[in-house]
């Protein structure tokens, strides 16, 4: 009676619900005790209080400004080489995978290296954010539960996007920001089933990150409001500064990263070199060193220089791009909001100074481009905007928000497709664009599918010997082959009898090569979804096969249909042994061809 009753709790929402409460208190620990471990270490490396940075940095001699960042590196390298090199990296891109394609398997470690590692780079000088490992510690732990519980790969993949949507809310006192960018970039599904244990999540980790730290502000963010609509020129203009910014900074991010990667040197060491470059490019800019909220809430506040601002852009760019190609661990979402911060910065401060009664001060702008970069670099303008309004909670500033960022994202999705987190994956032959359909079918070789041999014909056959052998056989089209079997074209039954039809006494005298009505092929090397794409493209159920330019087989639509939902059934298989899934609960049995089928039976 217990068992059944347990069975029917997890097979409700209600089950769901439950866990994710629990991974929203566990992720707000979580991203309560990195803000510790961040404080601590920054405090053992570079004195003071733990939070404020730039000030201790002052009173520190210039060697140590240069080797404290290395040294970090060199701690954290061989712990992440030899314990979960999924720690590596800003940690976004890996949850997408775990949760598109990985059925939302995480390994739990990673949250408790993921942790660690973070805070260290992060408090040595590391110049990244605390965002991105918060939304990997979540990750990790909803994952970890959806296992603990053999739940099905649907659910551990909403637990996991709980778990970042956690990591987000607690990082920002932004429960609806959170739960945004879960479904629109994580799982990239506003279905209301995987959103409402999302929300909840978000809200639980909110309250235990108000509960130990107080109702705390990321940001002093001074109250802003649109002065005029002349604004809207200036704003379109940040908008469109702040798109190409997000593309220069992803595109500098992934050729550091390829650059580390392809450089023969251990692995394990590579984090320490990148900590020394910071470090020396530190000496002249302090302000790259760690998250950098001080540099930002000081562009809200109009403190800095033009000349300044304008350094800082690339500067960051830069240093945020060493530290993470060269194996350090930390988010990108803090660097894109300073890099928002200093070019609305710029733009703000140009145009006050032009116009200074049509204009609101060079904050506000400063403001509205840390949401624009954020937009245009993650390619979710909805969270970016969110995540700025909840940080200020002032709705005049609303309107140039979604104009900046809305431009802002379709230059970045105009010019580039992918975005800061997908381009990782891209580079690794993952797609996230696609439906699950396609990576099926991409995942199959034509040469598993098509039929061989077939019937063809030399092209000096004549009609009549055509007609003999072709309405003897199931084929749809025959393929025309010379003495070599080298492919020509093809005909179908179609056109074969329109010929017999049309030529009447004269049909004796045409040959193969004169019925010829296609010359369509797919390689042997192709997959089973471009075969299909030739296919429907030409509106045929048959396809000729080639090897070169020999003819290979033929590939029919009826066959790439039946080997899908085999794939399909074998995937749900895996899962039930797995998750040690009772199999009848997954499917109703599986054809296995030869006239067997695999079903499961009880054992009297």
């Amino acid at each position: 009676m217990r068992y059944k009753y347990f069975k029917f709790i997890r097979n409700e929402n209600l089950f769901i619900v439950l866990l994710a409460i629990v991974i929203g208190i566990l992720s707000g620990l979580g991203a309560v005790g990195v803000r510790f471990l961040i404080r601590l270490f920054q405090e053992l490396f570079f004195g003071g209080n733990g939070i404020a940075l730039l000030e201790p940095l002052m009173s520190l001699p210039w060697w140590y400004k240069v080797i404290a960042p290395a040294i970090g590196g060199a701690i954290i390298g061989p712990i992440i080489y030899y314990f979960a090199r999924e720690a590596k990296g800003h940690g976004v891109p890996e949850v997408m995978l775990a949760t598109l394609l990985q059925g939302g398997k995480i390994r739990p470690r990673v949250a408790f290296i993921k942790a660690i590692v973070s805070a260290i780079c992060i408090g040595s000088g590391g110049s990244v954010g605390r965002e991105g490992p918060l939304v990997q510690i979540g990750a990790s732990v909803g994952s970890s539960l959806g296992q603990l519980f053999k739940l099905t790969e649907k659910q551990v993949s909403t637990l996991v996007a709980c778990g970042a949507a956690s990591g987000i809310a607690a990082a920002f006192n932004a429960p609806i920001a959170g739960s945004l960018f879960a479904v629109e970039i994580i799982l990239g599904d506003f279905g209301v089933a995987a959103f409402s244990p999302i929300v909840i999540s978000s809200v639980m980790a909110t309250l235990v990150s108000h509960y130990f730290e107080g109702d705390f502000a990321a940001f002093m963010v001074p109250p802003y409001k649109l002065v005029s609509a002349f604004e809207l020129v200036p704003y379109t203009i940040l908008g469109v500064l702040a798109g190409f910014v997000a593309l220069g900074f992803i595109w500098v991010l992934y050729f550091s990263e390829n650059a580390f990667e392809n450089w023969e040197f251990p692995e394990w060491v590579k984090p320490a070199l990148g900590g020394l470059s910071i470090g020396v490019m530190a000496l002249w800019i302090p302000n790259l060193f760690g998250v950098g909220y001080e540099t930002i809430n000081e562009a809200l506040h109009g403190s800095l220089a033009l000349w300044f601002l304008l350094l800082l852009i690339p500067a960051k760019i830069l240093a945020t791009s060493i530290t993470l190609g060269s194996g350090g661990s930390g988010g990108v979402f803090a660097p894109s909001l300073f890099l928002g911060a200093s070019t609305g910065g710029v733009i703000g401060i140009i145009f006050h100074s032009l116009f200074p009664t049509m204009t609101a001060d060079p904050g506000a702008y400063a403001l509205v481009g840390m949401g624009a970069v954020v937009a245009g670099a993650t390619q979710a303008p909805i969270t970016a905007i969110l995540i700025i309004f909840e940080l200020t909670n002032n709705y005049h500033i609303i309107i140039p928000l979604m104009f900046s960022c809305i431009i802002s994202t379709l230059i970045t999705t105009n010019i580039k497709k992918e975005s800061i987190y997908t381009q990782k994956l891209k580079f690794k032959g993952i797609n996230l664009t696609e439906g699950r359909e396609e990576s099926i079918l991409k995942a199959i070789p034509v040469s598993h599918v098509m039929t061989s041999p077939v019937t063809y014909f030399n092209y000096t056959v004549n009609l009549e010997t055509i007609c003999d052998v072709a309405l003897k056989s199931p084929q749809h089209i025959f393929p025309v082959v010379d003495e070599e079997m080298n492919y020509r074209g093809f005909f179908s039954m179609g056109e074969l009898k329109s010929v017999l039809f049309d030529k009447g006494d004269l049909a004796n005298l045409v040959i193969a090569e004169d019925i010829i009505e296609g010359i369509e092929s797919v390689p042997v090397e192709a997959n089973v979804h471009e075969a299909m794409d030739t296919l429907s493209r030409n509106g045929l159920e048959e396809i000729p096969v080639v090897d070169g330019k020999k003819l290979a087989g033929l590939v029919a639509a009826k066959q790439i249909l039946e080997i899908y939902q085999m794939e399909l059934h074998k995937r749900e298989l895996a899962m039930a042994v797995v998750s040690k899934k009772k199999f009848n609960d997954l499917t109703e049995g599986l054809y296995v061809g030869g006239g067997f089928r695999l079903d499961e039976l009880p054992v009297l």
